[in-house]
């Protein structure tokens, strides 16, 4: 893997439980939110068992199963999207094809290589390889052929999660272990259900978002609009899932006017998810509280 930027690890928990698993869910920018999560539960003193996610809630799950604090990983972030023109080479550096290609009818010329993308992004603290993990950790990838979800969870930890953010026609398709794998979003964007059991507390964060009560008539871009489909169909299917088997705590945290490409709002995404945290520590110990 290419040299990444160092981030503090977080220190040793003053109190690591059995019970509680961490679910962080897809949505693209809106996924940043789930950054002041993670802070509420290194002040809690609290380390999860097990975490999953899928998408971007797979790219921060697996950053803080490596050790990452949260607030290690925010300051990550607004560094590493403080400077445009530097995300946007970078961007063009992760790039499957050329612009040329899409003039020879050789393919999507802004197609990304999500394992580069990774390389280029994910700070330097992430390991190779699940086990090398400080904690259980899982994505969520969906089989493009077979129509199912697949649970990555060992192996190379750069492709499972590169799978899992697959948005299709903006992130290339991952071939992995007789699968080729896409979004997980497309077929679970919170994979909390295999996760319940009796003793333990899911909690599980969506990002996914809401429509807007009012229609501006504004017509999207291209981009804009695969991206915009992906959010809607995470909503619809979280929505399901709640109403079908709700987790121990759900907790929403994606803000309203931010999109799924608005990564460089990442400052005003953090600020605004800031309550989050006291939501979280609320609910966390009211859960554990009736649990012990």
């Amino acid at each position: 893997m290419s040299p990444r930027h160092p981030a503090p690890l977080r220190s040793a928990p003053e109190k690591t439980s059995g019970d509680v698993a961490l679910v962080l869910g897809a949505g693209g920018a809106r996924g940043l939110s789930q950054i002041p999560v993670l802070e509420a539960l290194d002040e809690l003193g609290l380390k999860p068992a097990v975490i999953s996610g899928c998408s971007v809630g797979a790219i921060i799950g697996a950053a803080y199963a490596a050790g990452l604090s949260g607030a290690a990983l925010r300051e990550h972030v607004l560094a590493s999207f403080r400077d445009p023109p530097r995300v946007v080479a970078k961007l063009l550096d992760a790039r499957v094809g050329k612009l040329a290609d899409l003039v020879r009818g050789l393919g999507n010329p802004v197609l990304i290589d999500g394992e580069r993308l990774l390389d280029l992004f994910w700070p330097e603290a992430v390991p190779d390889r699940f086990d090398e993990l400080a904690i259980p950790f899982s994505a969520t990838a969906a089989d493009y052929h077979r129509h199912v979800e697949v649970t990555l969870s060992e192996g190379p930890l750069t492709p499972a999660v590169a799978a899992s953010l697959a948005i299709p026609g903006l992130v290339r398709p991952v071939a992995l272990a007789g699968h080729v794998l896409i979004d997980g979003g497309a077929i679970n964007p919170l994979p909390y259900e295999r996760l319940l059991a009796p003793g333990r507390t899911v909690l599980a964060i969506d990002v996914s978002a809401p429509p807007v009560a009012t229609s501006d008539g504004r017509v999207p871009g291209a981009m804009e609009a695969i991206v915009g489909a992906s959010q809607i169909l995470t909503r619809t299917l979280v929505q399901r899932m709640v109403e079908r088997r709700p987790p121990d705590i759900l907790i929403r945290s994606g803000l309203d006017g931010i999109g799924g490409l608005d990564f460089f709002k990442a400052k005003a995404i953090l600020a605004a998810a800031e309550p989050i945290k006291d939501e979280v520590k609320r609910a966390l110990e009211r859960a554990l509280a009736a649990t012990g």
